[in-house]
């Protein structure tokens, strides 16, 4: 788990049973090369099962989301973070949506979660990314 005072949401789709979300730690990135990376973690709940996976994101990552969320807007699929270095996810913008959470290639567990997104989800999810690259901004600063 990353520590709550220094975690930002970058994105949750959500409804009232069921939902998956992204927390980044904004502070003290991993430095490799030219590229910083972010602590951060999935985190799925439901009332059938719950639990998080561990990842680093990097301010491309980031970027790449901002993609992703163009990408559902048009109704188009979406996995994210790219590269394959660890846990990811997919989404496809069906009703309801699905959420697929994949844990690879350390134990290659994948579940998957439908979720009845509320209007303005993409917005929120916007703002939030926003917010995220706003705080790893100053952190960088």
């Amino acid at each position: 788990m990353i520590d709550d005072a220094q975690a930002l949401e970058l994105f949750r789709l959500a409804d009232r049973v069921q939902g998956v979300t992204v927390r980044v730690a904004c502070d003290a990135p991993m430095v490799m090369g030219e590229e910083r990376y972010y602590a951060a973690e999935i985190v799925l709940e439901s009332g059938f099962v719950n639990g998080s996976v561990r990842l680093h994101v990097s301010d491309s990552d980031l970027d790449e989301w901002g993609r992703c969320l163009d990408a559902l807007e048009a109704q188009e699929g979406a996995e994210w973070p790219p590269g394959g270095r660890g846990a990811w996810l997919a989404v496809v913008p069906e009703d309801p949506m699905e959420v697929t959470v994949h844990d690879s290639p350390s134990t290659q567990i994948a579940v998957q979660v439908p979720v009845d997104v509320v209007s303005g989800w993409l917005e929120e999810n916007r703002l939030r990314l926003e917010h995220v690259r706003k705080a790893v901004a100053q952190e960088s600063t």
